[in-house]
């Protein structure tokens, strides 16, 4: 599904409101859960999962093309973690 189909639907599915309403919408919940994310928060969706950082310490690489070892400095990552509803949910047959 992408970010254009979740607008549509949440359009249809509350009668009287706009795409456009509609977008200001999604785009609203996403960047709260970026700036969230950006300032080190976690982010929790009851049923659906939380969002959080995820530190990656450095290390050693290899580069595949010359077979130079390089390193990767360490760095922080988004992590989602499924919350119990969605997975089971997910896992119904």
């Amino acid at each position: 599904m992408t970010k254009s189909v979740l607008i549509e639907k949440i359009s249809e599915k509350l009668e009287g409101l706009s795409k456009k309403q509609a977008e200001v919408i999604i785009e609203t919940v996403f960047e709260s859960i970026k700036e969230a994310l950006s300032k080190g928060d976690k982010v929790e969706i009851r049923g659906f999962g939380n969002f959080r950082l995820r530190a990656r310490n450095a290390r050693k690489a290899r580069n595949p093309k010359t077979g130079e070892s390089v390193s990767v400095p360490p760095k922080k990552v988004p992590f989602f973690k499924v919350g119990k509803e969605l997975r089971e949910m997910v896992n119904k047959v």
